[in-house]
């Protein structure tokens, strides 16, 4: 299995979790196998474990990427990280698999020149943002790294702790006029779901200065009108 080819245009491609649509996503496989290819950016997620650590997971719990529920913040580090997970068809489990640390995952993007596209799950606390920031600050990568939160809190304690930090805000829905006041406010881009994004509004968002990101896209041509309606970002599991 491969990933389909988008034509060549000036969008920056994100692959999705890693490269989620041929590997288990949120692992270090799925990072490999999108940092070996043509990807601007590795997007993933990050939660708060029950300890004060954090750790690499999409889901509010373990149930879809293992044989274990358990509530990911309710949950110690060590135990989540000591869970073995599902391979891609969600039947075989690898001793590879397992939740990857922040430190794994920046490590992946800097070795293989990657953009990190990190979401911070669920809302947190300053004190856990300015953590973070500092993980990444010490390994050297803040400038090459965009964090996305569907908290718009999250994005303003990153503001505050770093004004120029590269920050997009995920939404579903699109009020343009309230949108593009609250992005230019706290200087943000957007990320949003693609199938509400219009040239109308993309035009509306360039205007502004604003940066504007699409998730998930999947079908190709989806993608490709996107990319003539000048699209900056484009969030994946399969394209390239």
């Amino acid at each position: 299995m491969d990933t389909l080819k988008l034509k060549s245009s000036s969008t920056k491609i994100i692959a999705h979790r890693g490269l989620s649509g041929i590997e288990a996503e949120n692992t270090c496989s799925a990072f490999i196998a999108a940092a070996n290819r043509s990807y601007f950016g590795i997007e993933t997620d990050v939660h708060k474990t029950a300890d004060d650590e954090f750790i690499i997971i999409h889901d509010d719990n373990t149930e879809r990427v293992s044989n274990k529920k358990l509530t990911v913040e309710e949950s110690d580090f060590e135990t989540l990280r000591n869970i073995p997970l599902f391979d891609k068809n969600g039947l075989d489990f690898r001793k590879d698999l397992l939740m990857p640390t922040i430190e794994e995952y920046f490590s992946i993007c800097k070795k293989y020149n990657k953009t990190a596209v990190f979401e911070l799950k669920n809302k947190m606390e300053k004190s856990d943002i300015k953590k973070i920031i500092k993980k990444i600050d010490d390994m050297n990568y803040l400038e090459n790294t965009i964090f996305i939160s569907f908290c718009l809190e999250n994005l303003i304690y990153v503001k505050e702790e770093y004004p120029n930090q590269k920050a997009q805000y995920l939404v579903c829905d699109i009020d343009i006029d309230s949108l593009v006041d609250t992005l230019k406010k706290y200087s943000l881009d957007l990320d949003a779901y693609y199938g509400n994004l219009t040239q109308e509004i993309i035009v509306e968002l360039h205007k502004n200065n604003i940066k504007v990101n699409a998730w998930t896209v999947d079908n190709k041509d989806d993608a490709e009108k996107l990319i003539d309606m000048g699209i900056d970002y484009i969030t994946t599991n399969i394209l390239e």
